[in-house]
């Protein structure tokens, strides 16, 4: 009796030290890996992009090598987390993100969302932080990749339709930001502009986070209780000639189409679960 109450101790005593463990090891991953994204990306801006661009003349050749360049390096990353093991990750239909030529929406759980959407497309356009124009270490690489800075103005709408009718593919979170677990999905109406300007059809991602981590707010030290699973579900695209009233303003069109793009993504972002 006294040697099983002793193993029974023992146990109760071992788990939770290895749990601990476990947990101090995705925080000292995580630190490592993020490490890594931001020395990576320094040595994109100092070395690779003045090198495409001195044995690149043409400037959509450029556009597309450092896309692909981008490509590779959030790809680097998401396996590096994953091997790591602070995270795993299933795609569902990843073969529709590489048609070109399309607006790709999404919506934005966490501060990975756009690496792994990204590490999933070796060409495309993305709409992204008007601060990483004025980043000393990335203004080059996402000027070179032909990105598009997310500035409240006309000629927003304008440059994105410039990038699709040129054949490329636009990502776009058309959230703007990180949305915090249990809030409702508010979008902003440049998406809904951008695809009445170029007139394409969206083709959503619905990205799921389980346990939920990397959140507004949330430190990147403040890892959950096991390491996480992000799921992207790419879905069919959706038409907007029905928004495309000519009755109507542009403005109360885009009105109604973000409407029906938060509806959209509310219902589906958590439909797998129900599953």
């Amino acid at each position: 009796m006294n040697t099983r109450s002793e193993v029974s101790g023992l146990g109760a005593w071992v788990a939770p030290v290895g749990v601990s463990l476990n947990r101090a090891w995705r925080i000292f991953g995580t630190g490592v890996a993020f490490s890594a994204f931001g020395l990576g990306g320094m040595c994109v801006g100092l070395f690779v992009f003045p090198l495409v661009v001195l044995l690149t003349r043409d400037r959509e050749r450029i556009h597309h090598r450092m896309q692909f360049v981008i490509h590779c390096v959030m790809r680097l990353f998401v396996e590096l987390m994953r091997t790591l093991r602070l995270m795993t990750y299933s795609i569902e239909g990843a073969d529709k993100l590489r048609e070109p030529g399309q607006i790709l929406i999404a919506n934005h759980p966490t501060l990975i969302d756009v690496v792994m959407v990204l590490s999933q497309v070796p060409r495309t356009s993305c709409l992204v932080k008007d601060s990483l124009f004025r980043n000393p270490f990335t203004a080059g690489p996402v000027r070179s990749a032909g990105y598009v800075p997310n500035v409240d103005s006309a000629r927003l709408v304008d440059r994105c339709a410039e990038v699709l009718g040129a054949g490329d593919s636009l990502i776009i979170f058309p959230e703007g930001t990180r949305t915090r677990p249990g809030e409702p999905v508010r979008l902003q109406r440049g998406t809904a502009n951008i695809a009445l300007r170029a007139r394409k059809p969206l083709r959503p991602i619905i990205i799921d986070c389980q346990p939920s981590t990397l959140t507004k707010g949330l430190p990147w030290y403040s890892v959950p209780s096991r390491r996480f699973h992000i799921t992207l579900r790419v879905g069919d695209p959706i038409d907007i000639e029905p928004f495309l009233d000519p009755e109507s303003s542009r403005a109360i069109s885009a009105r109604r189409l973000t409407e029906y793009l938060e509806a959209f993504l509310e219902k589906n972002r958590h439909a797998h679960r129900e599953d």
